[in-house]
């Protein structure tokens, strides 16, 4: 081997192996630190390119299921102010029959026609003042001839495929007063009390029809909402195999690095005595 004064090979070397060394530690301690396995690009194009569409996956479909429980609170709320007005249309029919006998007396038809008027009022009051979000829901905006749709979104795609349209699935039509031709009935006498019975008959039908629409939509979305949670779940599976450290790994490789780091230093101070050995050789 040549024995050199001016360019230490050796102590070159093991800088350069020591400035790598460090340079692989400084990495292990960032994985660890932060529980990611790409730091940068470099580390793995491929796998940060999958890492990264994996994670905008998984933020588009948890905003999903922000959106379907939203959904589902909606419908809930339709659900509830339908409710109410079934019990009224229920009372509302109950007063209708008993106006209708023969043997109830002009005061008190008259004291039923008073009790049928203000169930009419309210169930009116109900149809234009329930809303969710500011969204009117009896009024008519949730029926598929509006001109705005409520659409639920929940999918990766803005399709039929990926949403459901409120609108369309349940088709709410107005419930107001106005427009169950509620306005015209009166059982302030025998015979208008019977044609009341009747038509309070047709609507209450009509309102049961809307709930079992509704029923199934919310079952729809509630299925929907577990099948999107459990994309999710995967997708950050998925994501966390190839971007999370691997800290066991990680911590192995800690040791070995340090050590190696230990040693580069080390023979940085035996390259750095070479020269003085050559130097003690000369003749004096």
């Amino acid at each position: 081997m040549a024995l050199r004064i001016f360019n230490n090979l050796a102590s070159y070397s093991a800088q350069r192996l020591l400035s790598e060394n460090n340079n692989k530690l400084s990495r292990i301690f960032s994985r660890i630190a932060s529980g990611e396995r790409i730091q940068q690009t470099s580390d793995d194009s491929a796998g940060m390119m999958t890492a990264e569409a994996l994670r905008s996956d998984v933020r588009t479909l948890r905003q999903g299921v922000r959106n379907l429980n939203e959904g589902l609170s909606l419908l809930n709320v339709v659900d509830g102010a339908i409710n109410e007005e079934v019990s009224i249309v229920i009372r509302m029919r109950e007063l209708a029959t008993q106006a209708a006998t023969g043997t109830i007396g002009t005061t008190e038809r008259q004291a039923t026609n008073l009790e049928f008027s203000a169930m009419r009022s309210e169930l009116d009051r109900i149809a234009k003042t329930t809303e969710f979000n500011g969204i009117k829901v009896l009024d008519g905006s949730l029926s598929s001839s509006a001109s705005n749709h409520t659409t639920i979104q929940f999918g990766l795609n803005s399709n039929d495929v990926s949403s459901v349209d409120i609108n369309r699935t349940v088709n709410i039509t107005a419930l107001t007063a106005l427009n169950l031709k509620l306005n015209a009935l009166s059982i302030s006498s025998q015979s208008g009390a019977a044609t009341a019975t009747e038509a309070l008959k047709v609507i209450l039908d009509t309102m049961i029809e809307i709930r079992g629409r509704l029923g199934s939509t919310q079952n729809r979305l509630d299925r929907t909402l577990n099948n999107t949670l459990t994309a999710a779940e995967n997708l950050t599976a998925a994501g966390s195999v190839i971007g999370d450290a691997d800290l066991a790994s990680d911590f192995a490789h800690l040791t070995k690095q340090q050590i190696l780091v230990q040693s580069s230093s080390a023979m940085i101070g035996q390259a750095n005595l070479f020269p003085q050995g050559v130097i003690q050789l000369l003749p004096h």
